[in-house]
């Protein structure tokens, strides 16, 4: 059964096809086959859906090379700067591992070693805090220093992510 609009576009096309026969009749004084070709041509245009009209090009921005203005300033680099501790501070190790249930993150200790008391920075992407080392173990059992080259867990006060770096502060 066909629907309201189908009917529309067929009533569409046939009055084009009546109006484009009469234009050539007129003409030509004559409905040819030529004029039946020609009103068909114009039917199928007709019923054919709008094109969406886009925004004039005074409303588009238009960006190129030559529009966007380049600041002065330094020459993009390829490696992000590295923040660099303060001087008093030491890097020690690496986080690996964070339990957030239990609030300990696991620290491989590189270069020196780590006592309980020893005021410690985290810094990361995201971290940055300080704290003094009261609880440290290895291998589930409590030790008061860590030598590098140990995994220990260290309970923390905040949040502490992979890859964060803990210094020592002196």
């Amino acid at each position: 059964m066909a629907t309201p609009r189908k009917k529309a576009k067929k009533k569409a096309r046939s009055a084009a096809k009546k109006k484009a026969i009469k234009k050539t009749a007129k003409k030509t004084g004559k409905a040819s086959g030529k004029a039946k070709k020609r009103a068909k041509k114009a039917a199928k245009k007709i019923t054919k859906k709008p094109i969406k009209k886009s925004a004039p090009s005074s409303v588009k921005q238009r960006f190129t090379k030559e529009s966007v203005p380049i600041e002065p300033g330094p020459p993009p680099m390829s490696v992000p700067p590295v923040e660099e501790p303060t001087q008093r501070e030491d890097a020690v190790g690496v986080v690996t591992h964070y339990y957030s249930h239990l609030g300990v993150a696991v620290i491989q200790i590189n270069t020196k070693s780590l006592k309980s008391g020893d005021t410690i920075h985290i810094q990361g992407h995201t971290t940055d805090f300080t704290q003094t080392v009261s609880s440290m173990e290895y291998e589930h059992a409590h030790v008061d220093e860590a030598l590098p080259g140990q995994s220990v867990g260290i309970k923390t006060v905040d949040h502490t992510r992979e890859h964060d770096i803990v210094y020592v502060v002196r």
